[in-house]
């Protein structure tokens, strides 16, 4: 497990890297790459980690072409990227929304190896996103990690209605995958963000994370009140 998480959090932090490598190596196979990636962060709620954000951003660089200190080029088509993500993004969550809806509470008590992939503290800190911004919670859950997976599975346990639910994917997906591939299409080349890429993932993960920081302290200080 230890050393997933440590993969993992390479890839996140080296992702230009590893995406220009990838994109050297498996050609037009890294398109069903990037595809699967987005599908399960947001499709599967075990998987709440994957770098959507980061890889948006990236991918979106990609885009634009990126050279390397050899002079070598790797690029993306910028309207398979958009295309490809933003059904992976919707897809994903329409999935999400099915398996909460049809087995969610059944999985708050799944144990693998002593391990719970669905942990009570997402779920409650999905549900303190609810309470304060209703439905709207699956368009603005889109920019914040963790909550992004667990938002249509929370839905899908809370019964809301599909067509009201579809909807609202439909714009969060859209603004999320076009608004952050854009991003790093039209900004992610300029120099002093190609040479410092890592702090500019870092600046993306903690800016996503603040709501979810903030949701979680203000919670917790709520039922600590509610039990003085």
């Amino acid at each position: 497990m230890i050393d997933i998480i440590k993969g993992l959090f390479d890839f996140i932090m080296h992702i230009d890297d590893h995406l220009f490598t990838m994109i050297g190596e498996y050609g037009v196979w890294v398109y069903i790459i990037l595809f699967l990636i987005i599908f399960v962060e947001t499709g599967l709620v075990v998987m709440p980690f994957l770098p959507g954000d980061s890889l948006l951003f990236a991918a979106g660089a990609f885009c634009a072409g990126v050279v390397n200190d050899s002079g070598e080029t790797a690029q993306l088509n910028l309207w398979i990227v958009l295309a490809s993500l933003l059904v992976a993004a919707v897809v994903g969550d329409g999935l999400n929304y099915w398996i909460g809806k049809n087995i969610g509470l059944r999985m708050l008590s799944w144990e693998i190896k002593g391990y719970r992939p669905v942990k009570e503290k997402y779920i409650e800190q999905t549900q303190a996103f609810y309470a304060k911004h209703g439905s709207k919670t699956i368009i603005i859950a889109r920019f914040v990690p963790i909550v992004r997976t667990f938002a249509p599975f929370v839905a899908g346990i809370g019964r809301m209605e599909y067509n009201q639910f579809f909807r609202y994917n439909i714009i969060g997906g859209a603004l999320w995958v076009i608004g952050l591939t854009l991003t790093g299409y039209f900004f992610g080349n300029i120099p002093i963000v190609k040479d410092n890429f890592e702090t500019v993932i870092f600046l993306i993960i903690g800016i996503s994370i603040l709501p979810i920081i903030y949701e979680a302290i203000k919670h917790q200080f709520t039922k600590n009140k509610g039990v003085n």
